[in-house]
């Protein structure tokens, strides 16, 4: 029935066709070694579907200048605790053509606010590990003050490894508060157990409800406020609200009621808030002195290391920033970080802050130091240190 073929090989004798002999099967090592590549395929796909999932759901890191955060959408909660919606300070209606001019420069200064620098993108070491960890309410609050250095204090507060602070401001105690403490520690970043969980908002230092929401929140909160010789915060102010408005009226004739008399006008934001006694006997109501930290402005471009250290101490923390972390910029004339966070690059505050000041009177300088003096002595003896603006 058989016969053999040419070179020796074997074939069933099948009409029509000859079939070879099927191949040999592969060793067994072979197939385990292939399932086993399979299965660590299969589990490395599942691994990064899982972590792209859990990154996307953390809220975005906003490093080294403050940017849009992440939208959230606001769950239907009730209406804060006193069921009234937050209002802002300082809004009196304008009773004069000179107040009336003043409108559009206090209405720039709040958008700007609401539109802050955009923050360098986060490693991606960063995005990964803020999928872990749970939001928190914050433990401490920097509240104040405007142009004062706010923003300076939270990025160089952001290179420490035990602080996590939301890069945008939040305005929930002032314009947000009818949303609820839900949504506002939605806007929070992730933290691990022994982590402080921060933010920023410096209208909050000159918002008559500010204390009493915050304490209901929290009464062991700790509160920080940066401090600037009132008079160069006003010429601050007034700049960052011409850069936006060049058609407002000059900073002389906002200062004044009457230029005659020499009368201030302290209905104008830009020096109301400067009033610093006034606005801290609120806070005093709701929160003890030692609860609150007074950050000088001046000492935090001079030695900022200096002034991270009392910060550092507040909060707690150990002394992790120091010298080592900052570099003096002489063309913008602040301190920079030589690495912020999530990243290995130098990195100063954005265009933003260091503008040039326009040329101020010399008399209208003189006559606001001498407003201004006896309310700095009063901030002086309520908080225990000469900040030595007179």
């Amino acid at each position: 029935m058989g016969q053999r073929l040419s070179g020796g090989r074997s074939c069933l004798d099948v009409p029509g066709r000859l079939l070879p002999q099927p191949p040999p099967s592969p060793p067994p090592v072979r197939r385990k070694l292939a399932l086993l590549f399979a299965m660590l395929c299969i589990w490395l796909y599942m691994f990064l579907y899982s972590c792209a999932g859990s990154c996307a759901a953390a809220p975005g890191l906003l490093l080294l200048s403050s940017g849009s955060r992440v939208a959230h959408a606001p769950p239907a909660l009730a209406p804060g605790p006193d069921g009234t919606a937050p209002r802002l300070p300082f809004q009196a209606a304008p009773a004069t053509p000179l107040a009336a001019g003043k409108e559009p420069a206090e209405g720039a200064a709040s958008q700007e606010e609401q539109s802050p620098e955009t923050p360098d993108s986060p490693s991606s070491i960063s995005s990964f590990f803020s999928g872990s960890g749970s939001k928190q309410l914050p433990q401490a609050i920097i509240i104040g003050v405007k142009k004062g250095g706010t923003r300076a204090l939270l990025e160089f507060l952001r290179v420490h490894p035990d602080v996590r602070a939301v890069g945008a401001e939040p305005h929930f105690f002032d314009r947000s508060y009818d949303k609820g403490l839900a949504w506002y520690r939605d806007l929070m970043p992730r933290t691990l157990e022994g982590q402080i969980t921060m933010e920023k908002t410096p209208s909050y230092f000159v918002t008559r409800e500010a204390p009493a929401r915050i304490s209901a929140m929290s009464k062991d909160t700790k509160l920080i406020v940066v401090v600037r010789d009132p008079v160069t915060r006003a010429i601050s102010d007034y700049t960052q609200t011409l850069s936006k408005r060049p058609d407002i009226p000059t900073f002389e004739s906002l200062t004044f009621r009457n230029r005659t008399t020499g009368l201030i006008d302290t209905s104008w934001s830009a020096i109301q808030i400067g009033i610093y006694a006034k606005h801290l006997e609120h806070w005093l109501r709701h929160f003890p002195i030692g609860q609150m930290l007074f950050v000088s402005g001046e000492r935090l471009i001079r030695d900022p290391a200096g002034e991270l250290g009392r910060v550092q101490d507040f909060l707690g923390l150990k002394r992790v920033i120091t010298d080592k972390h900052f570099y003096f910029n002489k063309t913008k004339g602040f301190p920079c970080l030589k690495k912020a966070e999530g990243s290995s690059k130098p990195h100063c505050l954005g265009k933003t802050k260091g503008r040039t000041h326009p040329e101020i009177d010399r008399d209208v300088v003189r006559k606001l130091r001498e407003f201004y003096r006896p309310f700095n002595l009063k901030f002086y003896q309520m908080t225990g240190r000469d900040f030595g603006w007179d």
